[in-house]
């Protein structure tokens, strides 16, 4: 594995999986409370651009409102910039059987390389077109986030389950029960949204 995790530490590494989950899955519940507990209830519900979802805080929430939200925006685009087309270049250089890794040299695995590379670019090249509507874009990924995840545990929960792959590791019944229940869960919301987009 990348991160060099061994058997040993492998209950260690779940730990930090599970925890690191709970709590992105929180700070997130946090942040959709507080702007409806602000914005939404002023009527702030049209937000084009991140700029206007910082300054609508501020008269909602205190002068240093805003100031937090650019903050954490810009911690988070920062993690976004570094860490989504690095997972990425992993995934379709797992997928397509080329070698990958940050620990590799560029002639070792120039694939991964060059398709992280051209990943930050186009990141960049994004950001400098002009009126790009981009909580529009968010929105629309996040949607097909939610859409193709079902699927994707589906497949996931079968994997980790096979005992020629995972040997004792395999999952335990009370971890199937949830990651299931989970699956189902979501497939029914994504049945659902669809079933308000046919009211719509």
């Amino acid at each position: 594995m990348e991160k060099g995790i061994t058997v040993r530490q492998y209950r260690t590494s779940r730990l930090d999986v599970i925890s690191g989950c709970i709590f992105a899955v929180v700070v997130a519940w946090f942040i959709v409370v507080a702007c409806a507990a602000t914005m939404h209830v002023h009527g702030v519900r049209n937000i084009d651009t991140a700029a206007q979802a910082a300054i609508a805080l501020r008269p909602l929430a205190g002068k240093y409102a805003y100031l937090l939200f650019a903050a954490g925006l810009f911690n988070a685009s920062l993690f976004a910039a570094s860490i989504l087309p690095i997972s990425t270049a992993y995934s379709v250089c797992e997928g397509l059987g080329f070698e990958s890794g940050v620990g590799k040299k560029f002639r070792e695995a120039p694939v991964f390389y060059w398709l992280y590379t051209a990943l930050i670019a186009a990141g960049a090249g994004v950001i400098l077109v002009p009126n790009f509507p981009y909580i529009k874009v968010i929105l629309f990924s996040q949607v097909l986030n939610g859409i193709a995840l079902p699927f994707v545990l589906v497949f996931m929960v079968l994997l980790i389950n096979k005992r020629e792959l995972m040997g004792e590791y395999v999952n335990s019944r009370f971890f199937n029960v949830v990651a299931w229940a989970t699956t189902l869960v979501l497939i029914a919301l994504t049945v659902g949204w669809f079933f308000t987009l046919r009211r719509a």
